[in-house]
């Protein structure tokens, strides 16, 4: 595993990047964020939607199983069919699946996947609740790519109290911006089981 030390600097790099784009962003237009040190090198084999099960291993994922879901649009409001949606995140035990981070920690945890939204603009993913790491706030990675464009950003949990000390985050100088990414993280009644549902609808330019 990459040490502290340097995981925190490849974050603030990355952070630096995207700064002049964050506080520049047109409003309703979702904030971009860093790609980050540990965006795949390599795909998985297995980089499906559902990001709790790994194919050909027999065991599930450890951590609070949310079901993540949404809408993509453009920001004149129009649904955006037929779009690419990537997510990537550390596992349950704060590694991610990538060989500068050690390779991960749970073997039965996917790490990346990939949806294609659908004629509504719809996709899911089935992964874990996000935890934190030493310098980061919990959160998902997010990527949209329609046509020639692409988003970049990350989601984080509505009330986790590392929020507010989060560089990246708090690198966005407008806080509805800021709000647009911290989503609730809850359990549906309707669902009569444990897992969580978060839903996030980016907005591309």
């Amino acid at each position: 595993m990459v040490s502290l030390i340097r995981r925190d600097f490849l974050a603030r790099v990355g952070s630096l990047m995207v700064c002049a784009a964050v506080t520049s962003s047109e409003a309703g237009v979702t904030p971009p964020q860093s790609l980050g040190p540990f965006y795949p090198s390599k795909f998985p084999l297995d980089s499906d939607a559902d990001l709790t099960s790994v194919r050909g291993k027999k065991g599930s994922a450890v951590g609070h199983i949310t079901n993540l879901f949404g809408q993509v649009f453009s920001v004149d409001g129009s649904i955006l069919s037929n779009a690419e949606i990537e997510i990537w995140q550390c596992d349950a035990f704060g590694a991610y699946h990538h060989p500068r981070d050690g390779g991960g920690i749970d073997p039965f945890f996917q790490g990346y996947g990939k949806a294609i939204t659908d004629e509504e603009g719809r996709y899911r993913f089935k992964t874990i609740k996000p935890v934190s790491y030493p310098g980061r706030a919990p959160h998902i990675h997010v990527r949209v790519v329609f046509e020639s464009k692409q988003l970049v950003t990350q989601i984080y949990v509505q009330g986790d109290p590392a929020n507010d000390n989060d560089f990246l985050l708090n690198s966005i100088h407008d806080e509805a911006a800021i709000q647009s990414l911290v989503i609730p993280f809850k359990k549906d009644p309707a669902t009569g089981t444990n897992e969580l549902v978060a839903i996030f609808n980016p907005v591309m330019r």
